[in-house]
């Protein structure tokens, strides 16, 4: 079983604080072992990587392999739109920067409480409804960071839509901040089939606390942590497609390997490291990194909140782990030059206290 496909949110740079620094040897050779080992789906969407995600789309997957056999799904920017015309013009931007002529699925993008609000005031499902019309989109849908309730209350408004993306892992599964199970549950309930996003929860469950190997070493100690994740979610029955951010040849091999569902054994380790991570771990930041582009002091705040939970597990190793932090904010901002706007924290798909866990930061490291 592998329901494995490829997002182009976390790409191979040679400059990880530069969007721009593409490693194309890597790319291209990550592209060609993933639709080797039978991958089709690409995911993408027009601010990743303020927008080289979309171009790398197309230089290393579009402009060398047949369209026909490649699935290429790609996001509205919901929250940008400020008119109806703005999704068509969006929309063009996106199809030139990808290269292609039409989208096998099409989403809106990061949709919330205050980004609906937004969709239904410029009608972006009714868009949605004519690019699936006019053959410029086979699928649409949404996808997704809010409670289970506004989702039973979208669905219920918006029947025509044929996927949701959600926020899937077995860390979050019972999590209140993000209700992954209740919104897998509601998406069940009407038949939506659902798109998995942050399986490994931006390579938290893939690096994890020492004390969980004893956990993983009962059962299989050759198993990663990593293919316990995706396992997880390919699981579940009503998931069409596990997105996958990988930026390394190893990561790829673990990933598209048959995987066999969890067993009943294997899901009650997972409760216990669960339980272990939990306690382990200060700041559940995913790296996504939606937090950086409009922070006024160019903070790199999931560098520093990376830092930081090793600095939580690690606290006797303050001696190494300090310099990782004076070091990455030569260049870049530092945490005690937040100035509390929370523009960060409106952008945070986890609902973190940024600007809190910042000063704490700057405690530790300054």
């Amino acid at each position: 079983m592998n329901k494995l496909g490829f997002g182009f949110l976390r790409l191979p740079l040679e400059d990880t604080s530069d969007n721009q620094s593409i490693d194309w040897k890597l790319m291209n050779q990550l592209v060609d072992l993933y639709i080797s080992k039978g991958g089709t789906y690409f995911d993408t969407a027009y601010t990743y990587l303020d927008g080289m995600s979309e171009y790398a789309l197309k230089k290393a997957v579009v402009e060398r392999y047949d369209r026909d056999k490649i699935w290429i799904a790609d996001k509205l920017p919901s929250w940008k739109v400020a008119s109806h015309e703005d999704c068509y013009r969006y929309f063009e931007e996106q199809r030139n920067r990808c290269g292609v002529t039409y989208f096998d699925t099409y989403l809106l993008h990061w949709l919330n409480k205050d980004n609906y609000e937004i969709a239904e005031k410029y009608d972006e499902f009714g868009f949605l409804q004519e690019l699936k019309a006019n053959g410029r989109a086979k699928k649409i849908g949404f996808s997704y960071h809010d409670s289970a309730m506004l989702l039973e209350r979208i669905l219920t408004e918006h029947p025509e839509v044929d996927v949701v993306q959600l926020q899937i892992n077995y860390l979050d599964w019972e999590s209140p901040a993000v209700e992954a199970r209740k919104c897998y549950e509601v998406a069940k309930k009407h038949n939506k089939p659902v798109i998995v996003m942050e399986p490994v929860k931006g390579g938290t469950l893939a690096k994890l606390p020492k004390q969980t190997e004893a956990c993983f070493e009962k059962y299989n100690a050759k198993e990663s942590p990593a293919s316990y994740a995706i396992r997880f979610v390919q699981s579940l029955e009503n998931v069409e497609v596990v997105l996958s951010g990988m930026n390394a040849v190893t990561q790829m091999n673990d990933n598209m390997r048959d995987m066999p569902a969890l067993d009943q054994k294997e899901r009650d380790m997972l409760d216990k490291v669960c339980e272990i991570i939990r306690e382990k771990t200060a700041v559940p930041c995913t790296g996504c990194r939606y937090c950086v582009a409009g922070c006024p002091k160019g903070i790199v705040i999931p560098q520093i909140f990376s830092i930081y939970n090793e600095y939580y597990r690690y606290p006797e190793e303050d001696w190494k782990i300090t310099p990782k932090y004076t070091e990455l904010t030569l260049e870049s901002g530092k945490a005690s030059e937040c100035i509390t706007c929370k523009k960060c924290e409106n952008s945070c798909p986890q609902h973190i206290e940024i600007t809190s866990w910042l000063k704490t930061a700057a405690a530790a490291f300054e």
